[in-house]
């Protein structure tokens, strides 16, 4: 499936809230960085349930056999499903995976990967999802994910 249809099932959120998960990973206000700025991972859409995001080709990125390392391809998996949690929660939330599931398909060598995130289930506690990753040139599917995040509320006060 393309990204584009399969970004198309899931409803549009509103300006605000798609301004404020468009700029996960870039650096706060307050100079800080979250781990996605390390990785140079860029959301690409956001909707409700939803997400597609980028990993830019670097070669720190590589593994010593020349492909991109597993352990960034299965942080961009986990990753591209915060923006899709996050979005509909109120703000101040917490949220965290307590299971993720990679399955390698394929190595990914010098080029971008674009990672598609979706919510399969959500519940007052728990968050279900799948994601996928692919080769940005090719469409090669690189890696899939099933993936289980806990979900707080905010902190009263």
């Amino acid at each position: 499936m393309t990204a584009v249809g399969r970004a198309e099932r899931f409803e549009q959120l509103d300006a605000a809230t798609t301004a404020r998960w468009s700029s996960y990973g870039a650096p706060r206000e307050d100079g800080r960085t979250v781990f996605a700025h390390h990785l140079g991972l860029t959301v690409e859409e956001v909707r409700r349930d939803y997400c597609r995001m980028r990993m830019r080709f670097r070669p720190e990125l590589m593994q010593g056999g020349g492909v991109m390392h597993g352990g960034a391809i299965a942080s961009l998996l986990d990753s591209v499903l915060v923006p899709a949690i996050g979005a509909t929660l109120p703000e101040g939330s917490r949220y965290a995976t307590v299971d993720l599931h990679v399955q390698f398909m394929d190595a990914l060598v010098e080029d971008d990967a674009v990672a598609e995130g979706w919510v399969v289930r959500r519940g007052r506690r728990v968050v279900f999802g799948q994601a996928e990753a692919r080769a940005a040139a090719t469409g090669r599917l690189i890696a899939t994910s099933v993936l289980t995040y806990n979900v707080s509320p905010p902190p009263a006060g």
